[in-house]
């Protein structure tokens, strides 16, 4: 099992539409691993989590903000996805800054589904090689990246880990990769 011990794990969402599963059960793994993970979002406000991107299911309170975040207080960063969530996270500059910070720094990130949309906005996919739900494969391809269909994937070029997952069906594999590359950071 990995160890997390002492590390600090950026879970970056915007207010609405993460994908339940997609925050949960990495945050889970993270705690498993002895991690601590940290919920931030652009607002103090909560978020408001949903189950297949249509229905409304549970909200969680931020523990931070984008704006009083700093990639230096973290060892690592997931983008879960949701399409809503992971369009307004692409769309908020303070946050696909953060992105570009993560990847700036050579720190691992974890992206899962729409979730690469943020990596996408943030400039940092030429040479890297990830997964995401399907219909991300242009946006990646266009943005630098080179797409693979793949329950897991785990880059290292450019300097810093990247480890992407296509949906929640690959959320076992997507922790068990995620939790070991964080491990080392």
């Amino acid at each position: 099992m990995s160890d997390l011990t002492d590390k600090k794990i950026a879970f970056l969402t915007s207010q609405i539409g993460v994908e339940k599963a997609e925050l949960e059960s990495p945050w889970q793994a993270v705690l498993a691993a002895g991690g601590t993970p940290v919920l931030v979002a652009p607002e103090a406000a909560a978020v408001q989590s949903m189950v297949g991107d249509v229905d409304k299911d549970a909200t969680f309170d931020p523990d931070t903000t984008v704006a009083e975040s700093s990639v230096e207080d973290f060892d690592a960063l997931v983008i879960p996805g949701g399409t809503v969530n992971a369009d307004h996270v692409r769309a908020d500059a303070d946050s696909v800054a953060l992105v570009k910070q993560f990847a700036d720094a050579g720190k691992p990130v974890a992206a899962i589904c729409h979730g690469p949309w943020a990596l996408v906005e943030a400039g940092v996919l030429p040479g890297k090689t990830l997964t995401s739900y399907p219909s991300l494969r242009t946006d990646i391809a266009n943005a630098g990246g080179t797409w693979v269909d793949e329950t897991v994937f785990h880059c290292t070029e450019n300097g810093w880990d990247l480890v992407t997952s296509r949906n929640p069906d690959d959320l076992d594999a997507f922790n068990a990769t995620l939790t070991a590359v964080f491990s080392k950071a």
